[in-house]
């Protein structure tokens, strides 16, 4: 079971040690500059949920735990009382009393009582006290008593100047000074039985007290007012309570009564032992004139003339300290005769008679303190020496002693690690000390612990760990083993310990254990959860740990399932880096060495109050945006997306001291954190809806029930339901223009294909015509090619004929007759009609050719043209001679011609060109 000193007040009395040293409960200052306010606190008043409200010189100031806020009254006048009834805070002031109440934002708004005050008029009135009277309310001021109830006033008036108004058996009881106390009866103030010991008397304070009232005096002390009759009450507190002028008194839950002084703090005083603390500027307070004081549970809160304060009272945790600074930082204790001694920096020192004493001749560091065989011995930076009372004797001039460590199996010699190497101290039969050096070892060593009989380990302050072999006499180093970076990761301030017979060493935080089987250093399992954490004292079964990384608490356990933390600021600040030690009086009482005193601790108290202690729940102060403040007691908060970018809620948990939070945000998005302030901030979320648990966490994670927040975010303009309505419209519209469209598109695409249809139906009548004219075309040119042909064959056959005839000229009978043949057949190879036929062939084919070639060569003649038409039908010259009756070697030279004519080279083809030719 795990529990966490730093959330707990419910602590059980402290009892007086048995030396008289004077332990003081821990005081928290709340300076000037932490809370912003004036320095003097009139009053201190505390709600059910342990927020403070206190009347200071500026106005109301509250503290929630985790911020301190100054609220002002509408004439920013001084408030002098302040008390806290349910959900109302009343104050008065100058003129001016009423209530404050919080708003749905977490802020406090006042509400003026005086209007209702009816024929009466202030005559520089301050109201300097509050008092609840059953379900009514008394405003007090030095001249008038003004009682509120049903939302009515009625004025009490008296002739006297009122110091003080108590309620008691149901009465409203009158302090007049310097003349006595009175009854109020019938608005009349009627003495309480004889008041002759209170004449000439300022009394300042009554409280109940052993079924009677204590009443307080400003400078004759207390008297006590039972059975009807005043007495002197307890002379010796009386004394103190003349000489420093009494202003306040409480009687607290514990049964002490605490008097609030001007001169000198408060003096807590318990009824049962008669034993009182003086609680001052030099044990703590900031201030020494008390000018209020309430109790919440285990806090006192105090508000004083500069500052407030708040003290634990009742803890199990208490504290010496010097604040004359002369003691220094403790580093060991030790008892002897039943007499408390201190080793510091700066000596020796013993309580004799409450009073801290110094033992002369001391002067120097003290490392240890331990009691030998009824013997106190100190080791010290010049030497060692026997303390007995205030007389010290040296006993050994070897410089520093840092730990002794007792030899196996031997009950008079001891091994003491020095600035020089090792010590052996051997008491005789006379009880006196032999001191001898052991041989071979000259450097410092700081700790030591044996592994066996005769194997010693030592830590080097700087240089790393050491295993020793002693011979057996324990006078001689035999062997040496070093253990350096090479096996341990840092060899500076090495931690060496004997844990249930294991060698157990700490560098760099880290947790190492000798393995004497495997001779080696090894990672101790067993203390890795105490990574980097301090081991401050052990007796095998149990272990106190501090947290040197961390938030430095202590720790209490035995490994396994009882732990104690102690998280405790006022101890965290006073806790020395390798300075600590832990001296045990007992299983239950430890005492723990500080920077300038040292603390006690009672486990067995400490553990009574944890059991009956649970973890609040935290409380919402506000949530707030950039801009607006929110309503912190509706269900469900609102928030607009557009103010969303920074939100800030604070909580708060008033009864703890330096609480530890966590939280854990669900919804559309999720976040967890640990925190030690009570602020919580969330930056850009986005839009929905969210809840928020929160809650107070104790040690090892134990956590309080949680204070669910739920918040939505909503969505951003263009995501509201009015937009999705927009969006779904113009969705409809969209999808309706879409198909309008789609219909346009449709009918244009049909109207476009129809277009194609025709078109192509167009193209493909065009394609048939062409197809057509190209066949009637292939058919001329088979005409034209044929008729060719034909003209040619005819042509050539003529010209056989012809030559037959020119060689059979000499049969011919008759040469008239043979030239009229020649003619027939000259004429029908001139024959103008197949030519004619030719031409109307050829331009059908090829038309307008003749005119484009004349037009460009206008100097061609018929014959050429017909060399022209051959050529561009592609024939050849063999093929051209028979058409124009003319030998190929004719042909070739008309071709020769017409190239020239046309403007052709040799490198050109003549057909190519006529061909290509349009």
């Amino acid at each position: 079971m795990k529990f966490y000193l730093g959330c707990i007040f419910f602590f059980v009395s402290v009892t007086s040690s048995l030396w008289g040293q004077d332990l003081l409960p821990p005081i928290y200052n709340h300076k000037i500059f932490e809370y912003n306010a004036a320095s003097q606190n009139w009053g201190v008043t505390v709600n059910q949920n342990g927020e403070l409200f206190v009347a200071n010189s500026q106005g109301l100031l509250y503290y929630n735990g985790e911020e301190w806020i100054l609220n002002r009254l509408p004439n920013n006048t001084i408030v002098r009382s302040v008390v806290s009834i349910g959900n109302k805070i009343y104050t008065g002031s100058y003129e001016e009393f009423g209530y404050w109440t919080k708003n749905q934002v977490g802020l406090f708004e006042y509400t003026s009582l005086t209007h209702l005050i009816e024929d009466h008029e202030f005559t520089n009135e301050e109201f300097w006290q509050i008092v609840p009277f059953g379900d009514a309310i008394i405003f007090r001021s030095f001249s008038t008593i003004y009682h509120y109830k049903n939302n009515r006033i009625t004025v009490w008036d008296t002739d006297q100047v009122i110091t003080n108004v108590t309620i008691h058996n149901n009465e409203v009881l009158v302090s007049a000074s310097n003349i006595g106390l009175f009854r109020f009866q019938n608005e009349k103030l009627v003495p309480v039985n004889d008041n002759a010991l209170l004449t000439n008397k300022a009394v300042i304070d009554v409280i109940p007290f052993q079924d009677g009232l204590l009443v307080g005096t400003k400078l004759h002390g207390c008297f006590l007012l039972k059975d009807g009759k005043f007495t002197v009450w307890d002379e010796e507190i009386n004394n103190v309570l003349r000489q420093y002028q009494l202003n306040k008194m409480l009687p607290l839950d514990s049964g002490e009564i605490a008097f609030g002084t001007i001169k000198n703090g408060i003096y807590l005083y318990h009824q049962k032992n008669k034993k009182t603390k003086n609680l001052n500027r030099e044990t703590g307070l900031q201030n020494n004139t008390v000018l209020s004081m309430t109790q919440f549970k285990e806090q006192l809160w105090v508000g004083l003339d500069n500052g407030l304060d708040r003290i634990r009272i009742n803890t199990p945790l208490s504290y010496f300290t010097d604040h004359s600074g002369a003691l220094g930082t403790v580093y060991d204790m030790a008892i002897n005769d039943s007499v408390l001694y201190l080793g510091s920096n700066t000596g020796i020192y013993f309580f004799e008679n409450n009073a801290l004493r110094f033992v002369e001749g001391s002067q120097g560091h003290v490392w240890d303190l331990e009691t030998m065989d009824g013997d106190l011995l100190a080791g010290h930076n010049t030497g060692t020496f026997k303390v007995r009372g205030d007389v010290l004797e040296k006993i050994s001039p070897i410089a520093g002693g840092y730990q002794w460590v007792r030899v196996p199996e031997q009950q008079n010699t001891f091994l003491q690690g020095t600035y020089t190497g090792i010590a052996k101290y051997t008491r005789d039969s006379n009880t006196s000390w032999r001191v001898d050096r052991i041989k071979k070892i000259s450097f410092p060593v700081k700790q030591l612990c044996f592994e066996d009989d005769y194997v010693l380990w030592g830590a080097h302050p700087y240089k790393g760990l050491f295993r020793f072999k002693l011979n057996e006499t324990y006078d001689e180093i035999i062997e040496t083993q070093e253990f350096g970076p090479d096996v341990i990761p840092n060899d500076y301030n090495i931690k060496l310990y004997n844990i249930k017979n294991q060698i157990v060493v700490q560098s760099e935080g880290t947790w190492y254990k000798y393995d004497p089987i495997l001779k080696k250093i090894a990672i101790f399992k067993e203390f890795e959860p105490y990574n980097f954490e301090e081991l401050i004292s052990h007796n095998g079964d149990f272990f106190w740990f501090n947290d040197n990384e961390g938030d430095k608490e202590i720790s209490f356990t035995d490994l396994k399932d009882n732990t104690i933390f102690i998280s405790e600021p006022n101890l965290q600040e006073r806790l020395v880096p390798d300075a600590k030690n832990i001296f045990a009086l007992n299983d239950s009482i430890y005492y723990l060495t500080l920077s300038d005193g040292f603390a006690r601790i009672n486990l067995s108290q400490l553990n009574e109050t944890l059991d009956r202690f649970s973890l609040p729940t935290p409380t919402l102060q506000y949530f707030k945006d950039k801009e607006h403040s929110y309503d912190i007691n509706v269900e469900h908060i609102e928030i607009p997306f557009g103010r969303s970018q920074d939100i800030v809620l604070q909580i708060a948990a008033p009864s703890l001291i330096r609480p530890r939070y966590y939280y854990e945000l669900s919804g559309a998005k999720t976040q967890s954190s640990y925190l030690d302030k009570g602020a919580i901030t969330f930056q850009n979320l986005p839009h929905g809806d969210y809840l928020l648990s929160i809650f107070t966490v104790g040690m090892n994670n134990k956590k309080s029930s949680p204070k669910l927040v739920s918040f939505e975010i909503t969505p951003p303009w263009y995501l509201s339901k009015v937009s999705l309505v927009v969006y779904f419209l113009a969705f409809v519209g969209l999808i309706l223009l879409v198909r309008l469209y789609n219909r346009r598109k449709l009918e244009r695409r049909h109207n476009k294909l129809k277009q194609q249809l025709e078109r192509e139906r167009a193209e493909h009548i065009a394609n048939l015509e062409k197809e057509k004219l190209a066949k009637e075309i292939r058919l001329k040119q088979k005409e034209l090619a044929s008729t060719t042909m034909n003209m040619a064959k005819k042509n050539q056959l003529i010209l056989e004929l012809k030559n037959i005839l020119l060689m059979n000229k000499d049969k011919f009978g008759s040469q008239q007759r043979y030239r009229s043949f020649m003619k027939k057949l000259e004429g029908s190879i001139n024959e103008d009609k197949d030519w004619k036929n030719f031409e109307l062939n050829f331009k059908e084919l090829h038309d307008d050719f003749f005119e484009n070639l004349l037009s460009q060569f206008p100097n061609l003649t018929p014959k050429d043209l017909k060399l022209c038409a051959y050529l561009k039908m592609n024939l050849s010259s063999k093929e051209i001679a028979p058409l124009m009756a003319i030998t190929i070697r004719g042909v070739e030279i008309h071709r020769y011609r017409l190239r020239k004519k046309l403007g052709i080279d040799s490198s050109q083809n003549l057909s190519n060109f006529l061909i290509k030719f349009k």
